[in-house]
């Protein structure tokens, strides 16, 4: 059976992006474009992302994470190292990071390269998470087959006696990944499908190329 979806249309029309109105830094654009959606109080985690990563089996595979930190080097995320996404980035550190906020009608999407961030930063973002979280990032073997929930529930629960009265130690299986982007696209909607995408290529240290890609 098809299921016609022709109908789900909107028109973008709340906002423009034109070079002479941007920086040219990517980072800068992002801060403000980020800024702007926090401040409107639309989104409720603005800092939701998506990870694109090539499989082991050579498929790509996407999953959303939430951004945890960035600066002039790079977006940060936190998750299992040996998780599926930890063992493709193993093997082929080239992702993909897009966030689309539909509240503003706009997306960036960034490709780059990730990297482990170092013990002491992935251990001083594990001391700031809720009890629970620390205690989930032991219980969860990520990725890996379970038998039930209620496996997963009664590792919890033996976690919690085992650390009962305790600071929960960080997994070593577990920490930061910084993605170095090489990349940026800015896509702002427009009317009638002529969106705007402002593209930024890396031409060194301190330098981006601009284009702009028709939509």
């Amino acid at each position: 059976m098809k299921n016609n979806l022709h109908d789900y249309r909107r028109s973008y029309e709340k906002h423009k992006l034109l070079e002479e109105e941007i920086p040219l830094d990517p980072f800068r654009l992002f801060k403000l474009w980020l800024d702007e959606i926090e401040a409107s109080r639309e989104v409720e985690e603005v800092n939701t992302m998506t990870v694109s990563t090539v499989g082991l089996d050579g498929f790509p595979k996407s999953r959303i994470v939430l951004l945890k930190e960035y600066d002039q080097e790079g977006f940060t995320f936190y998750t299992n190292y040996f998780s599926e996404k930890g063992k493709s980035i193993a093997n082929n550190p080239k992702v993909c990071l897009s966030f689309f906020w539909p509240q503003s009608e706009r997306q960036v999407i960034i490709t780059g390269i990730a990297k482990k961030t170092s013990e002491d930063e992935s251990l001083q973002y594990f001391k700031s998470r809720p009890r629970g979280s620390q205690l989930g990032a032991w219980a969860s073997e990520q990725s890996s087959v379970i038998s039930s929930r209620d496996y997963l529930e009664k590792r919890l629960e033996a976690l919690e006696k085992k650390y009962e009265g305790k600071k929960v130690p960080k997994p070593p299986h577990w920490g930061g990944y910084k993605v170095i982007p090489s990349r940026f696209e800015f896509w702002q909607g427009r009317a009638n499908r002529l969106h705007d995408r402002i593209y930024f290529t890396q031409e060194n240290d301190t330098n981006w190329n601009i284009d702009r890609l028709a939509p």
